[in-house]
């Protein structure tokens, strides 16, 4: 799923020139991309309740590698190939909303407690990865030639297909799905019980994928804009930082087994974490310094990730885990989308002002998840817990 946008960043300068396309419709090779898969992921998280999650899974990663042939194909045969390549686009959106979110459901499913914590900061870490990778694969394949990307992306589906369709084997008794009505009162229910806590979880997923992005998007800007610095060797610095938070996300995932004290309280020093490296680089331009400072706040999303996705999975049943994972991804993928857009405003605005934002935004959303996830101690009394953990 992280590939989808990142590994088309450092071609589309190349896409304008040749399709002689203005700066709008080269942007909406990646807005339809996030569209349809904002939209979408909610709607396979439910089916992947109904049915299983490899029904979604498998249709989807088929989908998503030919939306890439389609966009390929038609950057290389046809004379007015961009409607072809929104629309593939939009073909790869659909499939990504079945890949990720419903892998996390999926994992919630095959494995359980301090297991299923560990697993769930491999699935993070392998999220982080992509990030990492994204930028540098698509610069070599730009290499080739501009749409070599769009070929990219039907091998590496192909790959997935097959690890998945041979190494993944869901459980066999699985329960009859209850019929749609019931289904939505029960989803009703868990949000009207736990709609408050589940609100600041989403919450800090958005706002971990939101900085992080954003972050990402201003530093590419100075790194070319004062640095001069583009290309391959761009795409190596913009992955430092994600490469501290993936090395975070698994070694969080590996330690906080099912001690939901110790996923709290990392939370929040995550937060804690990312509001002084936010406030520390106002003080920093250099390069060197200022990739130091953000490694702070690179270190607390990886503290924060993991501890939420346990969270979230262990909070409902097998049976509606899918759609509470996957509105979890679309409240992450938004927070991908609008990061960009609203990181623009704030550098044309003020850079003083957009770190101090940054920075008491994070502090405002570690208090929130301070004040509103209660959990229980060792010693099995409340501090206090509003929610029953059913680890299916």
């Amino acid at each position: 799923m992280t590939l989808g946008n990142s590994m088309l960043i450092p071609i589309l300068p190349q896409m304008k020139k040749a399709l002689n396309i203005s700066q709008l419709q080269v942007s909406l090779t990646i807005t339809v991309f996030s569209i349809a898969a904002a939209i979408f992921i909610p709607i396979l998280g439910y089916l992947s309740d109904r049915f299983s999650r490899k029904v979604v899974i498998l249709p989807a990663l088929i989908m998503y590698g030919v939306g890439g042939l389609l966009a390929g194909l038609a950057s290389s045969f046809f004379s007015n190939p961009y409607i072809w390549i929104l629309i593939g686009r939009i073909l790869q959106g659909i499939g990504a909303a079945g890949t990720a979110p419903v892998a996390m459901a999926l994992t919630g499913d095959l494995f359980k407690g301090g297991e299923r914590s560990r697993v769930l900061g491999i699935v993070e870490a392998s999220n982080g990865l992509g990030k990492v990778l994204s930028p540098i694969l698509g610069s070599l394949l730009g290499i080739i030639a501009w749409f070599a990307v769009f070929y990219g992306f039907p091998a590496i589906c192909f790959l997935s297909i097959i690890l998945v369709a041979l190494f993944i084997k869901e459980k066999k008794n699985r329960q009859v799905p209850p019929p749609f009505g019931k289904y939505v009162r029960g989803l009703l229910s868990v949000f009207k019980k736990e709609g408050r806590w589940l609100f600041i979880t989403y919450l800090a997923g958005f706002t971990c994928l939101f900085t992080l992005f954003g972050i990402l998007f201003y530093l590419s800007d100075i790194l070319e804009k004062d640095y001069g610095i583009n290309g391959v060797v761009k795409g190596l610095i913009l992955a430092i930082p994600l490469l501290i938070m993936g090395t975070s996300s698994y070694f969080t995932g590996a330690k906080i087994g099912k001690n939901m004290v110790a996923m709290k309280r990392l939370t929040v020093i995550g937060f804690m974490l990312m509001t002084i490296s936010y406030s520390g680089l106002i003080f920093f331009k250099s390069i060197v310094p200022f990739l130091f400072v953000l490694a702070i706040s690179s270190i607390g999303t990886g503290f924060v990730l993991p501890c939420i996705n346990s969270l979230i999975t262990g909070s409902v049943g097998k049976e509606r885990r899918g759609f509470v994972t996957s509105l979890y991804g679309s409240v992450r993928f938004l927070g991908v989308a609008i990061g960009p857009p609203i990181f623009t405003r704030l550098m044309e605005w003020s850079r003083l002002g957009m770190f101090l934002s940054l920075a008491i935004f994070t502090l405002i959303v570690g208090l929130l998840c301070w004040m509103f996830i209660h959990v229980k101690g060792k010693d099995g009394k409340e501090k206090h817990q509003p929610i029953k953990y059913n680890y299916v």
